[in-house]
């Protein structure tokens, strides 16, 4: 997959479901599309009537199925590309795609090796396609999902997520506000979180963490404070203009 060239084409939005109130999943058909890895991301490329023409990075949500592709969008105030992908696009509508893109920061299904994913906001879309991707390969790998976000009203994906999933254990973290009779009062990830919700180092579980700069230098931080092998430690983090 990694080894083909690069090429716009042409991506037609076959289907659209709401995550949040600021974010929406986008499903796009895509001819000739050469399959993805979980965890993999895709350019997107808008032009306007006069020509000008601009692009986003944005994560894949699900696993490779045929010629369609999972985005899930969070709108940004003042972007230039997302209020338009989170409110304007509409089902029918086309838009240009290229990638896959990336090898590096990807889980395939013969992996053996416990994994832990640590999501910070939107963060969780790449690792969201990694729990998918082991539910379709019906893979026996255990995951634990740490999933950081500011309030419950800002979760994705969360009735999937409530659904039972043998071998997959998930950890919710709220950072402003918590729902009534939460144990875990609101505040940012740290030690005790990931030592409760995560694998111990001895486990040697590969690592993947996902969301904004300081997130993820965190919670990379603690990881190794914990005695997880820096090599067993991927991370992928945004800006907020891309995915």
């Amino acid at each position: 997959m990694n080894g083909r060239r690069l090429v716009w084409r042409i991506a037609r939005l076959v289907e659209i479901r709401d995550e949040t109130p600021s974010a929406r999943t986008l499903v796009f058909q895509i001819p000739d599309w050469p399959g993805h890895l979980a965890g993999q991301h895709v350019d997107i490329r808008l032009t306007a009537e006069d020509g000008y023409s601009t692009q986003r990075s944005y994560s894949i949500a699900a696993p490779a199925d045929g010629e369609r592709v999972e985005l899930t969008i969070q709108r940004v105030p003042d972007g230039e590309v997302s209020p338009y992908l989170s409110e304007e696009l509409a089902v029918g509508d086309e838009v240009e795609i290229r990638g896959p893109v990336g090898g590096w920061f990807v889980w395939r299904p013969d992996g053996t090796a416990p994994v832990l994913l640590v999501a910070g906001g939107s963060g969780i879309v790449p690792l969201m396609a990694m729990i998918r991707a082991r539910r379709q390969a019906g893979s026996r790998t255990p995951f634990r999902l740490v999933y950081s976000l500011r309030e419950p009203g800002e979760r994705y994906y969360a009735g999937e997520l409530r659904r039972p999933d043998p071998g997959l254990d998930v950890t919710y973290l709220y950072t402003r506000v918590v729902p009534d009779g939460w144990a875990r009062p609101p505040g940012r990830l740290t030690v005790a979180d990931l030592n409760t919700g995560g694998w111990p180092a001895d486990f040697t579980p590969a690592c993947y963490v996902c969301g904004p700069t300081g997130f993820v230098e965190t919670a990379a931080d603690i990881l190794l404070a914990m005695g997880h092998d820096a090599r067993a430690i991927k991370t992928e983090r945004f800006g907020p203009t891309g995915g």
